[in-house]
Parts: structure tokens; C-alpha cells; sequence
């Protein structure tokens, strides 16, 4: 499988803005966006961002993809089969990417970030009711209950888990937690404001529309 093997620290820098890539590693004084809030190379102090209509909109399609972590291919194919429902395109297409079986892992406490996320679902540790899922770009809908289904030699992560999450206070609207299940569930669409960081999906439709 295709990866983008760019640092995420880079990606950040290059976005000129958090985006969480380490998840809670990036609210630390060890987050590079802190120590160095500018774009990497050797004129990334100077460099001009573009300020054209078609850089921005660009930069923006980029900017939503590192966040999920999609390469364009699978980007493309969300926009396309977000354009084919009714409803704005671009709110569509976000709701889209938050109900990736990857994020819902990330959202719901079970993973630190959506890269350890999808490393967790290929290894197979959690049913979607109540069947093995190792698809990380598998889309979830409402109603849907992500179960986190560990083996004898996973059990201690399981339980370092259960501690943290016992505390987590973060869960989307959109999402149930329930900590003495070890379980997650779909309870309603997410929004534009659901995904955390500041986006504006129209320019990417835009873009495709060129």
C-alpha cells in the first residue's frame, strides 16, 4: 500500500498550522510547530505561500488529506462518491472521512493518532458489529458498534487503555464511548465543525470542479 512517507511534523510545518498528526504529542512543547512554526528546507523561514485562487484551493485539498491521511487517489474517490449525494459536496465529503474506521478508532480514544489508529485495525483489533475489521478506510454509518477485541498478548495495551479512556472527556457528539465495554458507537452524523482544525471544504470542491 502506498504511504506519504513525508515526516508529519514536516506536513504540519508545510501547512503552516497544527494538525494534529501525533495526536496528543502536539499539544507538547516537543511539537516541532512550536519550535519551529514555519515551513522545513532552507529558505522555509522566507518562503511565500501562494496567493492565487488555485494555490489556495490546492492547499487546502492538501491540508484536508493529511489530516485523514488519504493519498489523493482514495481523496478523489471520497470527493466523487461525496458529489453523489444530496446536500453540500463539501460537508459530505467531511462527514465522509470522519466515519472512516480509522478516525472513529482515533476519535473514540482508542488510538493516539489516526497513523497508530490504522496500524491497530490492521492488526486486527476491533469487530464492527461484532466482525473483524482490518480495513482502515472502511466507512462506517449510524448505528454502527466498533468493539475493541484484543488477543493474550494484547491485553496490556487494552489495559493502559481502559485507564486513559476512563478519564477522557473529548467524545464527539456524534460518537458513544462506553469504557466498561471497551466499545464505540455511532449515534449521529459529524459536521464540519466535528473535525478540530479549521477547514473549508468548498475550495476543495472547487478545485475539482476546475
Amino acid at each position: 500500500m502506498a504511504k506519504n512517507l513525508d515526516s508529519k511534523c514536516k506536513l504540519c510545518r508545510r501547512a503552516g498550522e497544527k494538525l494534529f498528526l501525533k495526536g496528543d504529542r502536539c499539544n507538547t512543547a516537543k511539537c516541532a510547530m512550536s519550535r519551529r512554526p514555519y515551513a522545513p528546507g532552507v529558505h522555509g523561514q522566507n518562503a511565500r505561500r501562494s496567493s492565487s485562487e488555485f494555490g489556495r484551493q490546492l492547499a487546502m485539498k492538501q491540508k484536508i488529506k493529511r489530516i485523514y491521511g488519504v493519498l489523493e487517489r482514495q481523496f478523489r474517490h471520497h470527493f466523487e462518491e461525496a458529489s453523489k449525494l444530496s446536500g453540500i459536496t463539501g460537508d459530505q465529503l467531511l462527514s465522509r472521512l470522519e466515519r472512516r474506521l480509522d478516525n472513529v478508532v482515533y476519535r473514540l480514544g482508542f488510538a493516539t493518532s489516526r497513523a497508530q489508529a490504522r496500524q491497530l485495525v490492521g492488526h486486527k483489533m476491533f469487530e464492527v458489529n461484532g466482525k473483524r475489521q482490518n480495513v482502515a478506510s472502511a466507512e462506517l454509518k449510524v448505528g454502527d458498534v466498533i468493539k475493541i477485541k484484543v488477543s493474550k498478548t494484547q491485553k496490556n495495551y487494552w489495559k493502559d487503555l481502559a485507564e486513559s479512556l476512563a478519564a477522557k472527556q473529548d467524545v464527539p457528539h456524534w460518537l458513544f464511548l462506553d469504557v466498561a465495554k471497551g466499545e464505540g458507537k455511532i449515534i449521529a452524523l459529524p459536521t464540519r465543525e466535528d473535525v478540530g482544525v479549521s477547514v473549508d471544504p468548498q475550495m476543495v470542491v472547487e478545485y475539482y470542479s476546475k
